[in-house]
């Protein structure tokens, strides 16, 4: 594993590091924006008192045992269950009453690290800590010069470079936006290889196939080493329930290889309330938690100890049309609720992100990702999927709306970071020195503090009019567009060993040869 021969920006180090430093602690990002994850300093926002807590836990453990879930298509999972005491009727599984809460709580981590290839950038999933990932899964990307069209492993390429030139971005996330112009059965390869070769930060894997998440873990021990991935977490994977109350094949397939591997799972029921789950807010947390409580004590079952988050995708739909929407009040409640739930589990929680319904990057995307990252920070959210780039319901990846997400997240962990009551956050001497009448402009305090004294958007305008109309009458989105073909085009590969490029390339070239191109 190579040292870090770049900082956290994605620019080498040398003689201009101290430049760029000044440059960052301008902007009023200051060295907060350059950690490798978000420390919270502020208590979460808890809606749910104990009694209501503890209502949402029995009616789960009620549905766990009486109705059950389902384990589709997958006998050894089955049988894991059944050796365990479970109820197994066909492919319906029914667990004794507290057998999943006492499962996770024996074995599975409060808090973990994973790796990055980096170890300046490796992150900490857990506790007080708070990690923003990009979106996840888009086919179609979106930019102003071209609209909306499919995305491709060039543009998969472009976002893993934009992530980790984002210093308020702490990992490099997963399928950034679906490249439809390589095969299916082969298209992860090509991801996985990206995240690792044009990024140093942590990243997910492949999770469309038991053999894809194999090669994952494959090419995580190119990078880390057999024995170190074997006991450490370098890769953490998203695994949906197809909710309502249901686990596939291919989801269980790629959870047992990654928990065997000692690799992380995300568990998290995929909610569009409404459809998926009831229209209440009591009975979705319901429903959600009894779908991870399956799914994490089954990660247990298969290697206990191995690293879990308790996840949720937590939306609404719109009961006039069934399409989904984001940045109401019932989704930031069951996020909240989620969240206190997790707490009371034990383990890290998954949810938030800046999710919205809009086409483009407009006031509509501005307003709902506001509202799904304001509820993630105050929840206490410790994996954030989805942070930057999220246009249309998740199926469209905006170049200039992923810019302007990053911006945000720059803010939210200034806000995360909570008020500084030291001798200078006082700022007694100020007070004395101004006194009555005057102004605090041209005080010490002021004058020491300044480059530093309140986060600034690197997005927003705030001159006055007449600049404004002189330098073009840019919207926002127009100022991203420059912002983001910028980066790209100062963009430098974080050095890696040639040893591990060479066997990377081997390996995917290898993959590739074993079996024709396939689109299943």
């Amino acid at each position: 594993m190579n040292s870090a021969t770049e900082d956290r920006g994605g620019r080498r180090t040398g003689r201009g590091g101290g430049r760029e430093a000044r440059r960052a602690a301008r902007s009023g990002d200051g060295g907060a924006a350059r950690a490798p994850y978000v420390v919270r300093r502020l208590r979460p926002f808890e809606v749910f008192d104990e009694d209501a807590l503890a209502t949402i836990e029995a009616n789960a453990d009620t549905v766990l045992q009486e109705i059950g879930i389902e384990f589709r298509d997958d006998e050894e999972a089955l049988r894991i269950w059944r050796d365990a005491g479970a109820d197994v009727d066909g492919v319906r599984v029914r667990f004794p009453r507290g057998m999943c809460r006492k499962l996770v709580q024996d074995s599975a981590p409060a808090e973990f690290v994973q790796h990055a290839r980096n170890p300046a950038n490796t992150v900490r999933i857990g506790g007080d800590a708070t990690v923003f990932a990009p979106a996840y899964g888009p086919p179609f990307i979106r930019n102003l010069d071209e609209g909306r069209r499919y995305a491709t492993i060039e543009d998969f390429r472009n976002f893993v470079k934009l992530a980790y030139m984002s210093p308020s971005l702490h990992h490099s996330g997963g399928t950034l936006c679906e490249p439809v112009d390589l095969p299916v059965n082969k298209r992860h390869l090509d991801m996985v290889a990206s995240h690792i070769r044009y990024s140093d930060k942590a990243f997910m894997g492949s999770v469309t196939a038991p053999s894809r998440a194999q090669d994952t873990v494959d090419m995580a021990k190119i990078v880390f080493g057999d024995d170190f991935v074997e006991n450490n977490c370098c890769v953490v994977n998203l695994i949906n329930a197809n909710s309502p109350m249901t686990f596939d094949d291919t989801m269980l397939g790629a959870l047992k290889v990654y928990a065997r591997h000692n690799q992380a799972t995300v568990i998290s029921p995929f909610i569009l309330a409404g459809a998926m789950s009831p229209v209440t807010v009591a009975g979705t947390l319901t429903q959600i938690l009894a779908e991870v409580l399956a799914g994490t004590a089954f990660a247990q079952l298969v290697r206990p100890g191995a690293p879990v988050v308790f996840g949720t995708f937590a939306s609404s739909i719109s009961m006039q049309s069934g399409a989904p929407t984001f940045g109401t009040p019932e989704p930031a409640l069951v996020t909240y609720g989620a969240a206190q739930l997790a707490r009371r589990l034990g383990v890290p929680f998954r949810s938030g992100g800046a999710l919205c319904a809009s086409k483009i990057a407009d006031a509509q995307a501005a307003y709902e990702s506001a509202n799904t990252m304001q509820s993630t920070m105050l929840a206490g959210v410790n994996f954030a999927l989805h942070c930057a780039g999220w246009l249309e319901g998740g199926l469209a990846m905006g170049y200039e709306k992923f810019v302007m997400d990053a911006d945000q997240c720059a803010m939210q962990q200034k806000f995360a970071a909570g008020v500084d009551m030291s001798e200078n956050g006082q700022a007694m001497d100020a007070i004395r020195e101004v006194g009555p009448g005057s102004h605090y402009l041209g005080c010490a305090h002021t004058q020491a503090n300044f480059e530093t004294a309140f986060w600034r958007s690197k997005i927003a305008d705030n001159n006055s009019f007449e600049q404004w109309k002189a330098e073009g009458e840019q919207d926002a989105a127009q100022r991203a567009n420059a912002i983001y073909k910028k980066m790209l085009a100062s963009y430098e590969a974080p050095a890696i060993d040639p040893g591990i490029a060479e066997a990377l390339d081997e390996f995917v070239a290898k993959k590739k040869a074993e079996t024709p191109d396939s689109n299943v």
